[in-house]
């Protein structure tokens, strides 16, 4: 396929696709799928080899936040059934952090709750950081606290923070369909006090929202121009109790798609299969291996993951392998990148260019065929690890 052939060597070579190529890939067809697949899949080995990143969540404040954000569980206004507590001491952060790190992860991601913090809130941080960095030797600690205040990023950096997430999750333009009591601009912002700080930018997406293939293309050409170091694809989790409770659009199939053109538009960065893998790719996880370099280890925020050790044997059974400590996961050229500047690097570092493309309309969302029912057995309420007195899943 020219379009397969085409996509490969501007991966290759750092290259930003076209956005027709781009909405091109969302548009292949199943009997295509393991085509694409197999093509991004080079792009994919050129810049990380057959190596997996595992990346483990702490979930240090749960619910009750006073954001809108309509695809949360934790939202204002959430109905579902959730965990719910306040601050865990550094102590219990550290001991939830520890059970990931021994379970083969590589960064523990600390995520509460929250419009963003205050400054007695990053002081609690960093007490957290500097406990998980003194008993876990060369773990990487990754903050997502909301949205940032004026030198708060340069704090955690000081307190040892590796980097910072703070996901844009859909395009600009729909972005106020979604939330209301913050925007798109804030978003960006935040990210960017984490670049200016010196911290490595982690921000993505979310997927199944009711959004259109045009919608899709538009935030992760944003992420591209943003230029984050990791990219963490969520699909939406349908949580009962929230007003995206019924956007079952997601198949297979499509996820698969949406990681590969992900994978070609930022060839070089870490693409991190995140939230609702094991909802919406099920058995078909092992493939998007191909496309993603890192994925997240056991339980998310509020639901609950496949079992760590069944983590492990997909990783193996497939012929791929868990990214030791002392590798960077990055390719050489954006370390070297981050090191003369202080930053993250490039989504790409610039081959090629970010220049835009020509608009493309928007089109309606996708209604594909053979769209399965909603599998509401799979959201499982998060009932074990950080918040509870039972053991995690790691």
């Amino acid at each position: 396929m020219d379009l397969l052939n085409t996509l490969v060597d501007k991966g290759l070579r750092r290259e930003l696709p076209t956005r027709e190529e781009a909405l091109a890939v969302l548009a292949t067809s199943d009997d295509d799928l393991l085509e694409v697949v197999a093509a991004a899949g080079k792009v994919r080995r050129q810049w990380f080899g057959r190596r997996v990143k595992l990346n483990y969540l702490v979930n240090l404040k749960s619910g009750l936040c006073p954001e809108d954000c309509s695809y949360c569980s934790q939202r204002l206004g959430s109905k579902a059934e959730i965990l719910k507590y306040t601050w865990l001491k550094p102590d219990e952060a550290s001991k939830a952090a520890a059970a990931g790190v021994a379970g083969g992860a590589k960064r523990v991601c600390l995520v509460a709750s929250g419009r963003g913090p205050t400054d007695r809130d990053v002081d609690r941080v960093s007490q957290t950081i500097e406990a998980i960095k003194e008993q876990n030797e060369g773990v990487e600690v990754c903050a997502c606290l909301g949205l940032l205040s004026a030198g708060q990023a340069d704090r955690l950096r000081s307190a040892g923070a590796d980097a910072y997430n703070h996901n844009l999750n859909t395009s600009e333009g729909t972005y106020g369909d979604i939330t209301t009591t913050h925007t798109y601009a804030d978003r960006v912002e935040t990210v960017q006090q984490a670049q200016a700080a010196g911290l490595s930018a982690c921000s993505g997406l979310i997927a199944g929202m009711g959004e259109s293939d045009a919608d899709l293309v538009d935030v992760v050409f944003s992420l591209r121009e943003l230029d984050p170091d990791s990219v963490p694809v969520n699909f939406l989790i349908p949580f009962e109790g929230t007003p995206l409770a019924k956007e079952w659009n997601l198949t297979p199939q499509r996820c698969l798609r949406i990681l590969a053109m992900v994978r070609f538009v930022c060839p070089d960065v870490e693409v991190r299969l995140a939230g609702g893998r094991e909802v919406h790719l099920r058995s078909m996880q092992p493939l998007a291996l191909h496309l993603v370099n890192s994925i997240f280890l056991g339980d998310y925020l509020t639901s609950e993951g496949q079992a760590g050790q069944a983590d492990l044997d997909m990783i193996a059974d497939a012929g791929f392998e868990v990214e030791g400590a002392g590798t960077t996961t990055l390719p050489r050229h954006r370390t070297d990148a981050a090191a003369g500047a202080e930053t993250g690097g490039g989504c790409g570092s610039h081959a090629g260019g970010c220049a835009p493309c020509g608009d493309v309309a928007d089109e309606p969302a996708d209604a594909e065929a053979g769209t399965p029912g909603a599998r509401t057995d799979l959201v499982a309420v998060r009932r074990r690890g950080a918040g509870t007195d039972l053991a995690p899943n790691a």
